[in-house]
């Protein structure tokens, strides 16, 4: 078979200017992560030969020995991360940037910038890059942590057009509480100096254009550079929830900073909501508002001179996406597989984690449920004594969990492609791509440790990427039924069929659509990388220092047919018993306890909410009981279906009252009484509480738990402000925004 070029989720290429030089069991395998401490050497570096990195079109190939791997320039300036160091300075694979073709590209250079933390804006990027050449644009896709802080070299003149302009597109998605993706918090911060904002400016979230500044004292005047872009056209698109007080805050935020640097905004910011349809509110600004809005302003009457490829192809010269990737693959070892060493600057952005994650035992696991409850949620405790050298943390911190396939699903999807789940193989790039290169997830590796910890197989694709698929199936029925499901018309039976069934790439090669077929490289660009899942630490680092304690909800839905869907991060962890490993690395939260250990706190954390609120209890315990410390007043609300069932860590509780550590617990049993009573609720209840700890006694408020939840808190937070202090409504959201700001009110929600 003739297999057509596929789609990666691209490693991208690093800026190239003249100035400047982003389930149920465990699959354990012979293969440890790379670390990223293990790092190619100069005398290495210098001794690749580009022969290695030539090939024939996007074939596999099969090589009797190992491959040095494809190396990239590294980026200068660039700080190193702990356990790695620097890239040496080579000109391999640094590709120059070619001529243009005019007839070929008549609207010129556009790149093309995200800022994205699941992938999801990177995968959008991708489509735009797909369709650039159709749209009469020569496509450069950038990463912005390849951009950083050098804002100067969006104008780079080999991207210029013309008119000595310089074209951009920014997708930006935003995380958590109105916070940039972590690729991009080196190139937000930096143009909110250079625009004077201050560190901490939102962007209102009932308003697309009203600003709210921070403390602009903190940019110092020096850094101000009102004129630096000018020369830029520029469209911003951006990704958020609007479940999240702060909507799109990121999206906004750029859209306003570039116009006040010397840009040059050349159409109306584009907003998606991925609480109702993400991908059509792309699809639509996309198609509707971008390329032509584009095309009338760079290609002029021209725009359509070449009609449209797509329009002119039938489903059976469906437009094939292009091959990033290449694959060798090694002999069969019976010794371990050993991955290559990599410096942090030759990894792709969404694939770091892979390369800083740990193996640690679980030491306990115990079930918090009465077993009278159907649900689960477990404690559990994972042993870091050995691998401090690299992870360390801090009293509620957050742990990042990688996630491990389920075995009968990898092995469904290896059936279903023919893959050979013992083969070991090494990915690199494919011709062509050698300049953009940059490291996936560590290799060489099984096929199955590939599947099983990289490929996120039970994920419901996108409606772009079952597009993508169909260039792959064999069949034409399933070729039909793919692009009906990705086209604007098939919405609502991509909804019913895919988004409300659960189904996953697995499910879709294997059942849905048995002809797709791939060969590995092809599928690995395909299928969406597996993402880490975050747990808010239940554990006081003072008083277990060696160990991390995370609370984990298994996630089990029944379907509308009866079938049960698996949360794949929750349902490994599930399967882990004592001393099996698990994948892990730390990261830092929001919570941090008053330096000022007299300074009441006020908890407020139902359900697994409550994991960092027991954290936070510990240390309180730890400083009033070891530390002898005076320590402020605590109170907790708590939330549970009922106290028989779900009322997790009482007994813990209890232990923290008889102490004198908690002085005050509040519990809502929302099932235990006609009318459902919730955290929010106790809360109004105890306003004058409430009121006079936190405006005369300086309390901090921590809440953790469902956005819907945190927003109802917020909204009663804010009345018992204005009631309470006699304020107006604008008076008590301006008072509770500060003791945001203040870090005195701290929330880390989840949608």
């Amino acid at each position: 078979f003739f297999f057509p070029s596929s789609s990666a989720k691209t490693p991208r290429n690093h800026l190239n200017t003249a100035q400047d030089q982003n389930n149920s069991s465990t699959s354990t395998s012979p293969t440890s992560p790379a670390t990223m401490s293990d790092v190619v050497t100069a005398e290495t570096i210098g001794s690749v030969p580009p022969s290695l990195v030539m090939g024939a079109g996007c074939a596999t190939v099969v090589l009797a020995s190992a491959l040095a791997l494809v190396l990239m320039k590294s980026k200068n300036g660039k700080e190193e991360k702990r356990g790695s160091i620097a890239c040496e300075e080579t000109d391999v694979n640094e590709a120059a940037v070619e001529t243009l073709d005019a007839a070929k590209y008549p609207g010129g250079h556009l790149t093309v910038l995200f800022g994205s933390q699941t992938g999801t804006a990177e995968s959008f990027v991708e489509e735009i890059e797909r369709e650039g050449e159709d749209n009469g644009f020569k496509v450069r896709v950038v990463d912005l942590e390849d951009l950083g802080e050098d804002l100067h070299s969006l104008l780079d003149p080999e991207y210029r057009d013309a008119d000595d302009k310089s074209r951009a597109l920014f997708l930006m998605s935003t995380y958590g509480e109105g916070e940039p993706t972590d690729n991009a918090n080196v190139f937000v911060r930096a143009l909110k100096g250079k625009a004077g904002l201050g560190s901490n400016t939102v962007v209102d979230a009932d308003s697309d254009d009203e600003e709210k500044k921070g403390d602009e004292a903190d940019v110092a005047a020096t850094d101000i550079d009102l004129s630096l872009l000018r020369g830029l056209d520029y469209a911003v698109f951006g990704l958020g929830n609007r479940q999240y007080e702060h909507f799109n805050a990121m999206g906004k935020l750029v859209d306003s900073a570039l116009s006040k640097v010397g840009g040059n905004r050349i159409m109306d910011l584009g907003i998606g909501d991925d609480d109702n349809d993400l991908e059509g509110d792309f699809e639509n600004w996309k198609d509707n508002v971008m390329w032509p809005s584009l095309k009338k302003r760079y290609i002029g009457d021209g725009a359509d001179a070449a009609p449209d490829a797509k329009k002119q192809k039938g489903e059976s010269e469906l437009k094939l996406p292009d091959c990033h990737y290449a694959v060798d693959y090694l002999p069969t070892r019976s010794e371990p597989v050993q991955p290559d060493k990599v410096c942090h600057d030759n990894v792709h952005t969404s694939g770091k984690h892979y390369f800083t994650s740990v193996d640690c035992p679980v030491t306990v696991t115990r079930e918090l449920r009465n077993p009278a409850d159907p649900g689960s949620t477990l404690h559990m405790e994972v042993d870091i004594s050995k691998s401090k050298d690299v992870i360390q943390y801090k009293t509620a911190d957050n742990l990042g969990v990688m996630p491990v396939n389920d075995d009968k699903v990898v092995e469904t999807v290896a059936k279903a492609m023919s893959y050979d789940l013992d083969a070991v193989f090494r990915i690199k790039a494919a011709p062509g791509h050698e300049g953009r290169h940059s490291v996936p997830f560590p290799t060489p590796c099984t096929v199955k440790e590939c599947l099983s910890r990289y490929c996120d197989l039970t994920i419901a694709p996108r409606r772009s990427e079952l597009k993508q698929l169909a260039a792959y199936a064999k069949d034409p029925l399933d070729r039909s039924a793919l692009l009906r499901m990705s086209s604007k018309e098939g919405k609502a039976e991509y909804r019913e069929k895919i988004l409300e069934k659960h189904v996953g790439t697995a499910e879709i090669v294997s059942k849905l659509c048995p002809s797709i077929e791939a060969p590995l490289e092809h599928f690995i660009g395909l299928c969406p990388r597996l993402h880490p899942r975050y747990y808010t630490i239940s554990s006081s680092s003072s008083l277990h220092p060696d160990s991390i304690h995370i609370t984990v909800s298994i996630l089990k839905d029944e379907l509308k047919d009866g079938s049960v869907y698996s949360g794949v991060c929750s349902n490994h962890l599930a399967g882990i018993v004592k001393d099996q490993s698990v994948r892990v690395f730390c990261r830092d939260s929001t919570f941090r306890l008053p330096s000022d250990t007299s300074r009441p706190i006020i908890m407020i954390g139902p359900g697994t909410g409550v994991a960092p609120m027991r954290a936070l209890l510990q240390e309180r315990s730890y400083q009033k009981i070891q530390q002898k410390l005076p320590v402020g007043e605590n109170i907790l609300y708590f939330g549970c279906k009922n106290r028989t069932q779900d009322y997790i860590y009482e007994k813990e509780m209890e232990t923290f009252q008889k102490e004198g550590t908690l002085n005050t617990l509040r519990v809502a049993f929302s099932r235990e009484t006609e009318k459902k009573v919730y955290v929010q609720h106790l809360l109004a209840e105890n306003a004058a509480e409430t009121w006079k700890m936190v405006d005369e006694q300086k309390a901090s408020i921590y809440v953790c738990g469902g956005v819907k939840m945190g927003a109802d808190v917020t909204d009663t937070l804010k009345h018992i402000v204005s009631d309470m202090g006699k304020l107006s409504v604008d008076e008590a959201k301006a008072y509770v925004e500060k003791l945001a700001h203040d870090g005195r009110f701290v929330q880390e929600l989840w949608a």
